[in-house]
């Protein structure tokens, strides 16, 4: 499965889940389970690796503004939801996360922004079709930390600075 194939299949299936991630995950891996073990291997690489690229403060912090906080599982599972947005909302929110302010048409924080299940779809796809646990996927391990500066979440002044966009459009007042 190449890049275009990934991003195809994660379109399909938020499309025809109606935007629930819930619904998305289960999706996604019915339909992974028709296609080969090593395809979906190739799946979990590719949103593995997408995974770890988002492992940013910046995105940290724009998921703050998002879900009025988030913890470190929190952030864990917004990465995976990010993922399931599709292409253009991933890398636009890689390349400026303030963007999502404009990426997203709607954002309900009681449904959004968690894609934990989303996580799992590849994973449980595997295993499935081959009754074992998915091996080792031979990609580079997640850092330590977040790339960059690390965010004062707590500072709503500083996320309205950072975040101007999505402060405007989805903070609490």
């Amino acid at each position: 499965m190449d890049e275009t194939e990934f991003w195809e299949l994660i379109d399909s299936t938020r499309a025809a889940a109606d935007g629930d991630p819930e619904e998305h995950a289960d999706l996604l891996v019915e339909r992974l389970l028709g296609r080969d073990p090593d395809s979906v291997l190739d799946f979990a690489r590719h949103f593995e690796s997408r995974y770890n690229r988002a492992y940013r403060w910046d995105l940290w912090g724009a998921a703050a503004v998002l879900l009025d906080g988030v913890s470190d599982d929190a952030f864990d599972y917004f990465r995976c939801w990010l993922i399931g947005q599709g292409r253009e909302t991933f890398e636009g929110a890689l390349h400026d996360p303030d963007s999502l302010a404009e990426l997203l048409d709607d954002f309900d924080e009681e449904i959004d922004g968690d894609g934990e299940e989303l996580g799992y779809a590849a994973d449980e796809a595997y295993e499935q079709l081959t009754g074992t646990v998915a091996p080792d996927l031979g990609i580079p391990p997640a850092p330590r930390e977040p790339e960059g500066t690390a965010i004062d979440f707590e500072d709503d002044g500083k996320l309205a600075r950072y975040y101007p966009n999505l402060w405007e459009r989805f903070a609490s007042d």
